[in-house]
């Protein structure tokens, strides 16, 4: 089986490659549209280089660490090669999903001159790149990982006692995805917001110019920003997700004692995703109706294709590796596929401008910018009802499938294998999600280059489906790392009995609630940081652009340029230095927690940390997306349209929403899984040294 696993990685990859060879050969436009795409493109590959060599510092200490543990013999050997590899395997999927974005924009401008089909085609087959890239290179270093270590490593020792040393060691590199997860959302996220509301704020309010308009100075950090946030910050992001949620479920099969069946399951189940997604690829097509809803079922058939076939085909691996007494697997993982697509079409409700909750948002713009902020507030606290009901359903419906009721392992492990059914069609929502930014990339080209109305009109319609697309995966992911948050935390505990350690797991014990309250604490002191450090960001922004505005004579007249590239240094800069403490919070606070008050309070701050982050994180990418949407509503023509005071109002929402959406929000979902990993990595040391 692991043969066709390691084949499915490589057709992943293969395919990734067809199509960014294919959007190369696309038509790039007029001179003006490739010189604002390679201005895109340099601002965020020199916000790259930067980050990531904060990301290899932070790397360097993190192995002189590791090291010393495998040395005094709490880890093994192959421990930090494992945090290597799992590190920048997760940066070239950022980096190579953000290097065919930047390419794109401008050949979907240029397509979506020409006809709307062929602009979604263009921005798609973009996102599919990505997408691919992530699930191929995923399955890739964890086939060659199992395969190096089950017949070579561990080669003489038995069944039980291999897979249990296999997983142990395959869970760093779920650490090593994660941190760089962390800095790539986090510091992506501040950059591309700063840069966000820098410019709506003005441009948009101060100036009275559209946002992409090419005499806003902030306009080439904004769009370089939707790259190094929204696609490299997204494709590390869901790369640590599907990693981290196959091999817990690897790891908690040992347990459960199905032994190597188990843990090729979730390997097989990746690689049948793959093909169907591929499949499902060639189903998204659109006619020339620039409606959001016509667009958006174009998207869904791909999706919808891809998780029919692998409900369909899952079916015959679990009864061909684990036979037919273990049936309920197969149903745990239509739990996962029902409950993703319900999150999705949930977010959709709450985030898209044809329905209800977002048109209020908007209609409450007429009154003031503080209806909107309380509005947007309420509408996303509201949507965090049937996410967390979806989730909980999920839970206990996989548990109670694999068989929870009989043996409390094999229901763990089916959480597991949901969270795996979830993220099966990876290759394919993700390729949805990181559409979203090419095409708005494209949107701000034809602006910027003074393009026709029916052109403008194509990609406004393109640009407001990936807002919908976006906030369907900011859900999509954050709902899959609730579930593989909890695999992560059975597999502590699983991993404190191995040590021989006894663990309380009750609620009356102080050390456990002291952890839950502790837990359910840090996401907020976690999105306090990243929103305080878009703030600060984005006031030197501001500032800046006003200064060009008042130093450059001629900019608002067309007759001078304004010095982008000086805000891309600014917004880079600020990224740099204050996704830091963020990253620091996560890798500090559950070993401290477990050296100080022990593991029950680790497990305490687990539980704790991932209730509170599922639905904080829930409201702000959800709310974020309402407001975003709202703005665009009024933008069609509604309540005014642009300039108007309704339109304004709704801008400032927008701008609060921004970090919401794109650095807070979806951040949380790596610290809670970053949390639980570190809790696995460091338990022996916790063990040994904690004070009770």
């Amino acid at each position: 089986m692991i043969e066709y696993v390691f084949l499915a990685s490589l057709v992943s990859i293969g395919f990734a490659l067809y199509l960014r060879r294919s959007i190369l050969k696309q038509d790039e436009g007029n001179e003006a549209m490739k010189r604002i795409s390679a201005a895109i493109r340099e601002g965020a590959e020199a916000f790259l280089r930067r980050q990531y060599r904060t990301v290899a510092y932070f790397f360097i200490a993190v192995e002189a660490i590791l090291i010393t543990l495998v040395y005094f013999r709490y880890l093994t050997i192959f421990v930090p090669f494992a945090f290597l590899t799992g590190g920048f395997f997760s940066l070239l999927s950022g980096y190579l999903g953000m290097n065919i974005a930047t390419r794109a924009n401008a050949r979907t401008a240029a397509g979506a001159s020409r006809s709307l089909n062929r602009g979604l085609r263009i921005a798609f087959s973009s996102g599919a790149v990505m997408g691919f890239f992530v699930v191929g290179l995923g399955l890739l270093d964890i086939t060659a990982w199992f395969v190096f270590l089950n017949y070579f490593a561990f080669s003489s020792l038995d069944i039980a006692a291999r897979m249990q040393a296999i997983t142990s060691a395959m869970l760093t590199f779920g650490m090593g995805a994660s941190s760089v997860a962390l800095f790539a959302r986090v510091g992506g996220g501040i950059y591309t917001k700063a840069a966000d509301v820098g410019a709506d704020l003005v441009g948009k309010i101060e100036k009275g110019i559209p946002e992409d308009d090419e005499r806003n100075p902030a306009v080439i950090a904004d769009l370089v920003g939707d790259n190094v946030g929204d696609v490299a910050g997204m494709g590390a992001d869901l790369y640590e997700s599907y990693v981290g949620s196959i091999i817990a479920t690897m790891a908690l099969a040992v347990a459960a004692g199905l032994g190597l069946g188990g843990v090729t399951v979730p390997l097989a189940l990746a690689a049948l995703g793959i093909i169907a997604s591929i499949i499902g690829t060639f189903l998204v097509r659109s006619g020339e109706e620039a409606d959001q809803s016509v667009l958006l079922m174009a998207l869904r058939k791909g999706v919808f294709g891809a998780a029919a076939i692998i409900a369909v085909l899952s079916y015959f691996i679990v009864v061909s590796i684990l036979g037919r007494a273990h049936i309920g697997i197969y149903f745990a993982i239509l739990t996962g596929l029902v409950g993703g697509i319900l999150i999705g079409l949930s977010t959709e409700y709450f985030t898209t401008g044809k329905y209800r909750p977002t048109r209020s948002i908007a209609e409450s713009a007429q009154a003031s910018p503080a209806t909107v902020i309380l509005s947007g507030i309420s509408i996303g606290m509201m949507s965090t009802v049937f996410p967390v009901i979806i989730v909980s359903a999920s839970i206990m419906l996989s548990f109670a499938f694999a068989g929870g009721l009989g043996s409390l392992q094999l229901g763990i492990y089916g959480i597991g294998v949901a969270a795996v059914g979830m993220l099966s069609t990876l290759g394919i929502t993700l390729s949805m999600d990181a559409y979203g930014p090419v095409a708005d990339n494209a949107g701000g080209i034809i602006e910027m280059t003074g393009q026709n109305s029916t052109t403008r009109k194509r990609t406004d319609a393109l640009d407001a489906l990936g807002n919908t697309t976006a906030a369907t995966g900011k859900g999509f992911a954050i709902g899959s790392a609730a579930l593989t948050a909890l695999a992560l935390v059975a597999a502590y505990v699983e991993q404190i009995h191995l040590l021989g350690k006894e663990i309380s797991l009750s609620i009356m014990d102080p050390r456990m609630t002291a952890g839950l309250f502790i837990g359910a604490m840090l996401p907020f002191l976690f999105s306090s940081l990243a929103i305080r450090a878009v703030s600060r960001a984005a006031f030197k922004v501001v500032f800046e652009a006003r200064d060009q505005f008042r130093r450059i004579k001629g900019i608002m007249k067309g007759g001078s340029k304004p010095k982008y590239g000086r805000i891309v240094d600014i917004v880079t800069k600020a990224a740099q230095l204050e996704m830091i403490p963020c990253a620091l919070l996560a890798i500090i606070a559950p070993i401290a927690v477990g050296l100080i008050m022990g593991v029950e309070a680790v497990i305490g701050l687990l539980m704790g940390s991932l209730a509170s982050g599922f639905v904080v994180a829930v409201f702000m990418a959800n709310a974020g997306g309402s407001w975003d949407n709202a703005k665009k509503w009024i933008e069609d023509g509604h309540f005014g349209g642009k300039l108007s005071q309704a339109h304004k109002a709704a801008v400032i929402g927008d701008t609060i929403g921004d970090p919401f959406k794109d650095t807070a929000g979806p951040s949380l979902n790596i610290l809670i899984k970053l949390m639980s990993i570190v809790s696995i990595v460091f338990a022996s040391f916790i063990v040994a040294y904690a004070l009770v």
